[in-house]
């Protein structure tokens, strides 16, 4: 399989070129060149499946051309040891708990599956291969978490200061070994442009062997559309599985992408709803036509933050730039803080169910829009622990933390202070190659 540049102007990339570079030389963002549809037979049995056997025939579909079957099978084996996501019944709506790996977020499985792909390319090789990853809250810890101890590569997080949580911070900056977070004076765009700045000098890419392991990453996107096809199979299990509307908060994109290639690949879902928080670019586009990215604004849902989300841009390839066409499966909704809130204490009172203020954005949108004989999936993409001071505000009782949790704060924190100049970064990452 070949992957091509969605600005069209760089020759087209193997797998494992596509991995390694994470970004394309004329900045665009590696797709496949085509998307092979699941056998029909697949979704007539697809419920009697568990999780792995679901994930390792979509993962063939996507990667069977250049992974090694065996290989293939322990790649997504050693990615999903951990419980299986659940699908648990509210009011009228069902949410997707996509949060059981080992940092209890959804990021989890790409974070997971890409560090064990990239060490699969570059087992044998004597370099170091060097990770960039810009994260506005669970990137950072996913990704650290899931390359720790991954011989011949190092990861560097860098992060938006005072701007993720206190639990989210420890998940990363505790871990040392080949994990060093960057502490960048501003905000997630200035991390995410500080990435991208770094991959576009030649010099620094070259003598560093420099990827992303952001959703910018193939690698990266692609396993988190393991996640729809379970739901989907959980749902049609509970015999709902008919008129699907599934809901995903989001923030770069690189989810509801995930989502969309599954559509391409036969997944009966009839419409999605892509729901932000005052980052509203996306849902502005969907109402004008036009994409005018902006500063991020900080929220309560602070992994959405995000005010020009690097995934529009596979959006806009897969509908051929069609505003009409990408409208007309694809609805908007934004969900500002108070209602983030509200939401978060309405869902515990009727349900008992406690949401994170990202699953908060999904849940509202989706519980707005549901028309009738519709049946509704939401993803809830992280535990409610990770925002402990927000979700105890909104439902007034207090949230155990998670043992997986509570050790990471044990930890001491190590991280270095940047200033948003490339400049900065540039100087850092030298001295750290020596």
């Amino acid at each position: 399989m070949k992957y091509y540049s969605t600005n069209g102007k760089s020759a087209p990339a193997s797998l494992k070129d596509a991995v390694i570079r994470g970004l394309a030389p004329d900045r665009g963002l590696y797709m496949p060149e085509r998307i092979v549809p699941m056998p029909k037979g697949f979704f007539a049995d697809m419920a009697e499946m568990d999780f792995k056997e679901i994930a390792l025939a979509v993962a063939r579909n996507f990667f069977g051309e250049d992974i090694e079957e065996k290989a293939l099978e322990r790649i997504v084996r050693d990615t999903l040891s951990f419980d299986t996501p659940a699908v648990k019944v509210t009011d009228r709506i069902h949410s997707l708990e996509l949060f059981h790996g080992p940092t209890l977020a959804f990021k989890d499985v790409g974070a997971r599956f890409m560090a064990r792909l990239l060490a699969y390319f570059n087992e044998g090789e004597s370099r170091t291969v060097n990770v960039l990853v810009a994260t506005s809250g669970d990137t950072g810890s996913a990704v650290a978490n899931g390359f720790l101890g991954v011989e011949g590569v190092r990861v560097f997080v860098l992060y938006p200061k005072g701007r993720v949580s206190p639990i989210q911070e420890c998940q990363f900056t505790t871990l040392g070994q080949n994990i060093t977070a960057l502490e960048i004076d501003g905000s997630f765009d200035d991390c995410q442009a500080l990435v991208k700045s770094a991959f576009m000098d030649e010099e620094l890419r070259e003598r560093m062997f420099l990827t992303s392991a952001n959703s910018i990453n193939v690698a990266r996107f692609l396993p988190q559309s393991f996640y729809y096809f379970h739901g989907v199979a959980q749902m049609k299990k509970k015999g709902l599985g008919d008129n699907l509307v599934v809901c995903v908060p989001s923030g770069n994109f690189g989810n509801i992408c995930s989502a969309l290639f599954g559509v391409r690949m036969g997944l009966p879902v009839k419409r999605m709803i892509a729901a932000n928080n005052r980052n509203d670019v996306f849902f502005q586009y969907l109402r004008t036509g036009v994409y005018s990215p902006r500063p991020s604004i900080p929220t309560l849902a602070n992994a959405m933050d995000v005010g020009d989300p690097s995934n529009f841009a596979r959006i806009i390839d897969l509908y051929k730039g069609d505003w009409n066409a990408i409208r007309s499966f694809i609805s908007g909704a934004t969900v500002d803080d108070s209602t983030i809130l509200s939401t978060i204490r309405e869902c515990h009172e009727r349900n008992g169910y406690i949401l994170d203020p990202h699953g908060a954005c999904g849940f509202r949108a989706l519980e707005d829009s549901l028309e009738d004989g519709e049946n509704g999936l939401f993803c809830e993409t992280a535990h409610p622990a990770k925002f402990k001071d927000t979700v105890e505000k909104a439902t007034l009782e207090e949230i155990a933390i998670p043992e997986r949790l509570a050790t990471f704060m044990k930890g001491e924190k190590k991280s270095v202070p940047l200033s948003k100049d490339y400049g900065a970064l540039r100087d850092f990452l030298q001295d750290v190659n020596g």
